[in-house]
């Protein structure tokens, strides 16, 4: 791992199929060692994931970490409820725009930052419908498209 770049873990593409992103907010994440040693072999599941303010502090729910081999008694629960770590004025206020917009905030991807955190990017999401569903992929086909015609020209 280089000490200048971020390293990705896992990405949320269902959330980009579902949802619209308005905004993206990057949180620290709480996690135990043998969470960690999970991570850095890329063991984790954001597809379900969620979060959620208690509080005035913002929890993360449904993200699947798997155990940790060598972990034995040190293992935690896969899918328990992890807190994430913002300040409480951006806690509040992504909290009071999910509100009041009838959003949602989910968690776009995780990725260990240059100086090895773990790190979460949230984003304030609000919902599609079928049709909206249907123009993006159309949009992306069409995208797809025309890139194959410009391969096939040069």
């Amino acid at each position: 791992m280089e000490n200048n770049q971020s390293t990705t873990i896992a990405t949320n593409k269902k959330a980009y199929h579902e949802y619209f992103v308005l905004e993206t907010f990057e949180a620290g994440i709480e996690l135990f060692g043998t969470e960690v040693k999970s991570l850095r072999q890329g063991r984790v599941n954001l597809k379900d994931a969620w979060c959620s303010v208690d509080g005035g502090e913002m929890f993360v729910n449904g993200m699947h970490i798997s155990p940790y081999e060598q972990g034995n008694i040190f293992n935690r629960n896969p899918l328990r409820v992890r807190r994430l770590l913002m300040h409480k004025r951006e806690i509040m206020r992504l909290y009071g725009e999910a509100k009041q917009q009838g959003c949602a905030l989910i968690p776009l991807s995780m990725y260990f930052n240059k100086r090895g955190r773990a790190k979460i990017q949230l984003g304030l999401c609000k919902g599609k419908k079928l049709y909206d569903k249907r123009e993006s992929a159309a949009r992306r086909d069409a995208s797809r498209e025309a890139q194959r015609g410009m391969k096939e020209r040069a």
